[in-house]
């Protein structure tokens, strides 16, 4: 019982470190498109500024909403579930 206890807070662990990595490299990727977005609609404007600034953050609002900010959640289901068949297959075959 110790052994399952181990398992699933090590796995819970390794989880949580990708899905915030993952967060992180999806919102920068998103970030940076939003700057390039930026950039091409006010070339004359281009670079740090505040309203740039304040263009990417009003963006950023809604992506947590998004479905690629979502689908994260899959980092958290998609081991779990294939250890748990693994398990099950292994001990009751």
């Amino acid at each position: 019982m110790a052994a399952l206890l181990r398992l699933i807070v090590l796995v819970f662990l390794i989880e949580v470190m990708f899905y915030l990595l993952l967060r992180i490299y999806i919102r920068s990727l998103r970030r940076e498109r939003l700057e390039e977005i930026w950039d091409e609609r006010h070339p004359d404007m281009a670079g740090n500024n505040r309203a740039r600034d304040e263009f990417v953050r009003k963006s950023m609002v809604g992506f947590d909403k998004s479905l690629k900010s979502r689908l994260l959640w899959l980092v958290f289901i998609i081991p779990t579930l294939a250890i748990m068949g693994i398990v099950y297959w292994v001990n009751w075959q």
